[in-house]
């Protein structure tokens, strides 16, 4: 590595704020994306968070846990019923209100958190005990519409891991 590239970065002890953005930037973990508050995690960055979740996973699936997907798309009535979760991130979510050309009839919020989305399924899913235990991970982006951005640490997307669990009581 050539010293100028080096002395390029500001001193940590001086400016942390400054040389921790310099150093995200340098190495090619991550950039700044055209929208703002929202950040592109480059080929290495994403190295590491792949990383993170082959290490993750793994042992999750020791205990019997199981990936699955669910819909980036919330109906504002399920988010409503989870109304003091959401409170203290309300006016940081993002809101879809058309399709196409057409008005929707009901607000989508994009993915601020998944138990809106999650929580219903399981109600379809749980009929009785023998449907316990249900072990379920997902691996996703959350949106949140944040003011003060830093590139990992706090972004408007940011990657998500989640684990829900259902378990028989006795």
């Amino acid at each position: 590595m050539s010293t100028e590239y080096v002395k390029a970065i500001p001193g940590k002890a001086k400016a942390f704020s400054d040389w921790y953005t310099a150093v995200c930037l340098r190495a090619e973990l991550a950039d700044y994306s055209p929208v703002r508050g929202m950040m592109v995690i480059r080929p290495y960055g994403y190295a590491i968070w792949e990383g993170i979740q082959r290490w993750l996973d793994g042992r999750f699936k020791a205990t019997g846990h199981m990936n699955a997907a669910f819909p980036v798309l919330v109906p504002e009535s399920l988010l409503q019923q989870e109304a003091a979760h959401v409170k203290g991130f309300a006016p940081q979510v993002a809101w879809v209100t058309q399709g196409g050309d057409e008005a929707l009839i009901e607000r989508l919020a994009v993915r601020p958190t998944s138990e809106a989305i999650m929580m219903p399924m399981y109600a379809k899913w749980i009929q009785s005990y023998r449907d316990l235990p249900v072990l379920i991970v997902q691996w996703n982006s959350v949106v949140r519409w944040e003011k003060s951005t830093r590139l990992f640490l706090r972004t408007a997307e940011f990657f998500w891991h989640e684990g829900h669990t259902a378990h028989r009581t006795l």
